[in-house]
């Protein structure tokens, strides 16, 4: 069984790219906040949320992907150390959400529910809420700190990104990620058994009512 969510392209690139960002802080350590603008574009594409974006989300461009980075800056920034904890990234797109949609992202009395889902949950818990989430339609926003195989892992460690896609072949689970710009496909039990103390994690998405 496979399936992908209908992702976006900006100007050639799978979804947007850190690596545009000309803030120098930014460039280094926004991956918490690309990951947040991301999930805001695919919303306000695929689910109605269009509030979420402030800018023309049918014409997508990496000028517009660029300045909307730096309103999200605020709101999930980066910091020494990182946007280490999944609360912070929580805290943080709520507030984006609150302060700069007044809670009106397109769609009359509905918000975004997130829920942290910790990186040192059982394997099998995992799978099945990254099954549940794509197959509702929401990517998975996920934070991998540390890995026992980092020379595979080496551009996701310490890194905030998405999984927008799975092939479930029966005895593993195959996930698709999206960050600067690309795709990759890793198997999610070697990707979830990092083998290490400090655990990151995912967060769960879902649709809310106020």
């Amino acid at each position: 069984m496979k399936k992908e969510l209908e992702y976006f392209i900006i100007d050639d690139a799978f979804g947007g790219n850190q690596e545009w960002f000309t803030n120098v802080v930014m460039n280094m350590g926004g991956c918490a906040a690309a990951t947040a603008c991301d999930c805001c574009i695919y919303l306000a594409l695929r689910k109605g949320m269009e509030g979420l974006y402030p800018y023309p989300v049918h014409q997508l461009t990496k000028k517009d992907y660029i300045t909307f980075s730096q309103k999200m800056k605020p709101y999930i920034r980066p910091r020494i150390g990182g946007v280490k904890k999944l609360r912070w990234f929580i805290e943080g797109f709520e507030k984006y959400i609150r302060e700069e949609c007044g809670g009106n992202i397109g769609q009359k009395n509905i918000t975004i529910n997130m829920k942290a889902f910790s990186g040192s949950r059982d394997y099998e818990e995992a799978r099945k809420m990254v099954l549940s989430q794509i197959d509702a339609g929401y990517p998975v926003p996920y934070l991998l700190l540390r890995h026992k195989k980092p020379e595979i892992y080496k551009d996701y460690i310490w890194h905030w990104f998405l999984l927008v896609g799975y092939e479930d072949t029966g005895d593993n689970l195959l996930v698709k990620t999206a960050t600067y710009g690309e795709s990759d496909t890793f198997s999610f039990r070697e990707l979830w058994d990092t083998g290490c103390e400090e655990k990151g994690g995912m967060v769960q998405l879902g649709t809310g009512y106020f």
